[in-house]
């Protein structure tokens, strides 16, 4: 017989899980928004921009083809680690806490800001709103959730 305790660990353990698939999924549509309103004739004149300004930039700017096969690899490796989350593996923690940080929180927090601003970068125009930004509440909900998931489990 289990006890509640081990009932409510499963629970808890079966959320996390969820939250993985969830961000996954929100993730490959976030990826279909930003492919479908032309995402990367924004983000590669940011690039340049920055590396210009800055002397130095450490994000590569992209091609159409290879840009979409890169994020469609991530998304589909992310997929096949989804037994892993459901099991709450202990490696895996780090992975998830950074994918809901910063491909999650932080992306879609910017695309809301440069939809705010009007642009990435001041001479840098772009379409209102910002390529992406349809699908970037849906990936900021599953982030947050997933951390709220993350925080939940921590102990089991």
């Amino acid at each position: 017989m289990t006890t509640d305790a081990t009932t409510a660990e499963r629970s808890a353990v079966r959320r996390l899980g969820v939250a993985w698939v969830m961000l996954w999924i929100a993730l490959a549509a976030h990826v279909f928004d930003e492919a479908m309103t032309g995402f990367l004739a924004v983000y590669n004149p940011t690039v340049l921009a920055l590396r210009e300004r800055l002397g130095f930039w450490p994000m590569p700017t992209f091609e159409f083809r290879e840009w979409l096969a890169g994020l469609s690899v991530g998304i589909v490796t992310r997929a096949t680690l989804s037994p892993f989350a459901f099991r709450n593996a202990r490696w895996l923690r780090p992975l998830f806490y950074f994918c809901a940080i910063v491909v999650g929180v932080l992306n879609a927090l910017g695309h809301m800001a440069t939809t705010i601003f009007g642009h990435p970068l001041s001479g840098i125009g772009m379409p209102r709103p910002s390529p992406g930004f349809y699908s970037s509440p849906m990936l900021l909900a599953a982030a947050v959730y997933a951390l709220g998931q993350l925080r939940r489990t921590r102990q089991t």
